[in-house]
């Protein structure tokens, strides 16, 4: 019995040091990916983005009839054209005075760091010319920088629109919250995941989206030839969903069909999202949006549910009140090489290593299961940082250097152990470092609180790891099992 609990315990703990070190690996599409998640790394080690935000005083050009109508597709028509066809240009500027105000300023700044918080950007820093309204954001730079980027470039103004008089319905003042929602269906051919946009408006938005649901009718489609099969497309009260026979201009690729049906269209920054039209009142005050079909394939459903993230974090965190233009857009390397960070690694093995043998040699058996407890340990904690979203700076390494120390006397003393009480009188000892790892959190400094996450969540998995295995594992090896 006590030989298959050891044997237990180890083989646990090999298994969770292959996960920590090698990965699990399963086939996606034609390649295999590995499904542990990845370090986050602060910008001192991967480098960062800077980006800056200018204020926007161009003018925009618009050309309009004799009725004030604007013309559609007026931008090769000469100054002759329109003059001879009785046009007026007007210039207006993007940002008027009254909008260039302190306050604005202010508030976009708040909206671009809501937008970074929203899509998991940890560790930025965001500052705002007050005078003249630039922001500054500087992030660590990743796989996602350039999507997170594009989400803070845009406006964020969100319309529902008539498809044909351009009548304003709904804006963002209408929006409660917006989140992404998953649906499966297991029937017939649609099997799959889909990824739905969940719209919630407010108390005024529910009513006018009643309203709207109302007016804009689903109309019954006759058939243009009595030989023609008349189709229907199924929409439900609350969901409105985007298909592949929906072209950019909202008509549908379906069988010509004679409709006078009214639409309405939605869209962000002025680019369509959808056309369509209801087939019954909506008075739950909700809108769920299918983005794209019902699938299995795992990187189409991950396509889906980032640009409905995006969207989402765009309708929650409200219109910037100000256009801004995109002036900078650069990458800062790192001070700190991979050589070098290779180094550090490696130095930390070269010590561990030895310190482990060390512990072998002074305590023969028992030293043995201290060391396989103490990579266990190690492969517990790699795992503990990268799914706890710890951001490693420089610091950061330095406090896992610091975790490792510890671990190492705790075992050491675990390990030569004449008594039971050994815990209380390792953590009194440790109490300074204690509370300085805790006070470190709190303060909104990456290096500093990079430091103190790592020794927090590191002085936990000490104290809980050290008693459930390092403890069990030598007291059943003395044959000491309760």
């Amino acid at each position: 019995m006590k030989k298959i609990k050891i044997l237990t315990i180890t083989l646990l703990i090999a298994v969770i040091t292959m996960v920590a070190f090698f990965g699990v690996y399963t086939k996606v599409q034609n390649r295999m990916e590995n499904q542990v998640k990845d370090y986050s790394y602060g910008m001192d080690l991967r480098g960062s983005r800077s980006i800056r935000f200018v204020v926007n005083n161009e003018n925009t050009t618009t050309i309009k009839d004799s009725e004030g109508k604007v013309v559609e597709d007026s931008t090769n028509l000469t100054d002759e054209e329109i003059a001879q066809k009785g046009y007026v240009k007007e210039e207006k500027p993007n940002n008027s005075e009254e909008v260039k105000t302190l306050e604005n300023y202010k508030k976009t700044k708040e909206i671009i760091e809501k937008r970074l918080e929203k899509s998991g950007v940890q560790n930025y820093i965001i500052k705002l010319d007050e005078q003249s309204g630039t922001i500054a954001v500087e992030l660590t730079e990743n796989k996602n920088t350039d999507r997170v980027i594009s989400n803070l470039s845009s406006t964020g103004k969100f319309e529902i629109i008539d498809s044909e008089t351009k009548e304003v319905l709904m804006d963002n003042n209408d929006i409660k919250r917006a989140r992404v929602m998953y649906g499966s269906n297991s029937s017939g051919t649609t099997a799959g995941t889909t990824v739905y946009l969940d719209i919630e408006f407010n108390k005024d938005g529910s009513k006018k989206l009643e309203e709207i649901s109302e007016k804009y009718v689903k109309a019954e489609e006759t058939p243009k030839d009595e030989s023609e099969t008349q189709t229907s497309t199924e929409e439900t009260q609350n969901n409105a969903e985007i298909t592949e026979n929906t072209t950019t201009d909202g008509t549908e690729n379906n069988e010509e069909t004679k409709t006078n049906e009214k639409k309405i269209t939605m869209q962000i920054d002025d680019n369509e999202i959808m056309s369509t039209s209801f087939e019954d009142p909506i008075k739950t005050g909700k809108l769920q949006l299918s983005m794209g079909g019902s699938t299995t394939d795992q990187k189409s459903l991950q396509n889906s549910i980032e640009q409905a993230s995006n969207i989402a974090n765009l309708l929650d965190t409200g219109n910037i009140p100000v256009k801004y233009n995109l002036e900078e857009n650069q990458y800062i390397l790192s001070e700190v090489t991979d050589e070098q960070i290779a180094i550090a690694i490696y130095t930390i093995i070269a010590i561990i290593t030895i310190l482990l043998i060390v512990l072998i040699i002074k305590n023969k058996v028992q030293g043995i299961f201290g060391v396989i407890s103490y990579i266990g340990f190690i492969s517990v904690f790699s795992i503990v940082l990268r799914y706890t979203n710890v951001v490693l700076s420089i610091e950061g390494f330095l406090a896992i250097a610091v975790i490792l120390i510890l671990n190492y006397i705790l075992v050491t003393k675990i390990v030569k152990a004449k008594q039971e009480k050994i815990y209380q009188g390792f953590f009194i000892e440790i109490i300074p470092i204690i509370i300085t790892a805790i006070t470190f959190c709190f303060i909104n400094w990456m290096p500093i609180s990079s430091f103190g996450m790592v020794m927090f969540w590191g002085i936990v998995l000490i104290m809980a790891y050290n008693a459930i295995v390092t403890n069990n594992l030598l007291k059943i090896q003395k044959g000491k099992e309760k």
